[in-house]
């Protein structure tokens, strides 16, 4: 669907481009403002906003989006046409350019007057609510918890502000939050992901030659579990069991450079070295998963795990920890192999049958590729996304 005629700027510092057309027979789309955190595309919560931006099109709203910094990723979907802000909003911890940037957000919402205010995470709730009470449209406004919540403060404090909603992309998410006070009303929205391009390729890498091929995909993150997986390959080692292992990311956002930096040492340090490839941050991770013969997620907890369905698109076998988002996407072991901890004697343990057979692995990737067409495509998410808003803009034009 292609985007109507562009409209201007609504305040210092602001860019604009044009929202999307309606979806068929809708003469006046609803109007959503959806603030995110990131100016680069690299996680799971960005990669689930891109999939519904894609399809745009084929819901009732009209999307604008603001942007807490720069970056490629809000660039190119001004060039493709989005209604696009970037506040440059800094760090919670400088009080003025985030006092700034509420003020800036506050005025952009008094002129659009969006039907909701969709904060796509809980850092961005802070920002997206403070302007929505400024703007006289607290009840206008939900937010999106990516995270199953441990009660930091950055999720206390999202939890207290004003909000309609809070959307989770998965049932256990909704749990946890629904630990939280005050107690909001939330909606589970599974995610999903696109089929592969039919012009994919697998990635043109060096890996050795009838090992199976083992990997694991994310930013480099204490919690994300590379470590672990590195630990777990020492011990199958030590089994006589061989394998490679494919490590597909980096420091995404610098959050944690120090774990980033010790992950190669730790595979030189487990005398692995030279059966691991690291590839650093990469754009698209779909090519360096075509060559992988299984794919870890090491997470605990784990709110989703978008990766898997990449996986699982791709006719590779999936195996992930049986906790948070994993446990209702692999259907309690059928469509992919569900582990107890992510401790690394745990990994091993899965992975050995798997490693030994390459009938298992074909055996579970069939499953996996027949669920990820039936309930996790891109297409199948953005319909439980659109509906998501829609019983929330339902439930408030109700009361």
């Amino acid at each position: 669907m292609g985007p109507s005629a562009s409209i201007n700027a609504v305040s210092e510092g602001v860019s604009a481009a044009a929202f999307p057309a309606a979806a068929p027979g809708l003469s006046t789309p609803r109007r959503l403002v959806v603030t995110a955190p990131w100016g680069t595309l690299a996680g799971g919560a960005e990669a689930m906003l891109q999939s519904i931006l894609d399809g745009a099109g084929e819901g009732p709203f009209e999307f604008h989006l603001v942007f807490l910094e720069d970056g490629p990723w809000p660039r190119d979907l001004a060039a493709k046409g989005f209604a696009v802000t970037v506040l440059d909003a800094g760090r919670l911890r400088q009080p003025g350019r985030t006092a700034g940037a509420v003020r800036r957000l506050a005025a952009l919402l008094r002129e659009r007057r969006p039907e909701l205010i969709l904060d796509w995470s809980a850092k961005t709730h802070l920002y997206g609510a403070s302007a929505a009470i400024l703007a006289g449209m607290a009840e206008r406004v939900a937010w999106w918890q990516h995270a199953i919540p441990l009660g930091s403060g950055v999720d206390r404090l999202a939890t207290a502000l004003p909000a309609r909603a809070i959307f989770t992309t998965s049932e256990a998410a909704a749990i946890a939050q629904g630990r939280m006070r005050p107690r909001r009303r939330t909606v589970s929205v599974a995610a999903g992901t696109a089929p592969p391009p039919p012009d994919e390729r697998p990635a043109a890498i060096e890996l050795p030659e009838g090992v199976p091929v083992v990997g694991i995909v994310g930013r480099l993150q204490s919690w994300k579990g590379q470590d672990r997986l590195l630990r777990a390959q020492a011990l199958l080692r030590d089994r006589g069991l061989r394998m490679h292992c494919l490590i597909v990311g980096g420091d995404a956002f610098g959050l944690e450079p120090g774990y980033a930096a010790s992950v190669p040492r730790l595979a030189a340090e487990l005398g692995l070295a030279e059966h691991v490839t690291l590839t650093g941050q990469v754009p698209d991770p779909g090519p360096y998963i075509q060559r992988m013969d299984v794919l870890v997620n090491a997470s605990a907890p784990e709110p989703f795990g978008i990766v898997l369905l990449e996986g699982m698109a791709r006719g590779v076998a999936v195996l992930a920890v049986d906790s948070g988002g994993p446990s209702e996407i692999l259907d309690g072991g059928r469509t992919g192999v569900l582990v107890p901890s992510g401790e690394p004697a745990a990994l091993a343990d899965a992975l050995a049958p798997l490693l030994a057979s390459p009938a298992e692995r074909e055996r579970l990737a069939r499953a996996g590729h027949e669920s990820f067409l039936a309930r996790f495509t891109d297409a199948a998410m953005r319909a439980r996304f659109f509906a998501g808003v829609e019983s929330v803009l339902g439930a408030a034009a109700a009361r």
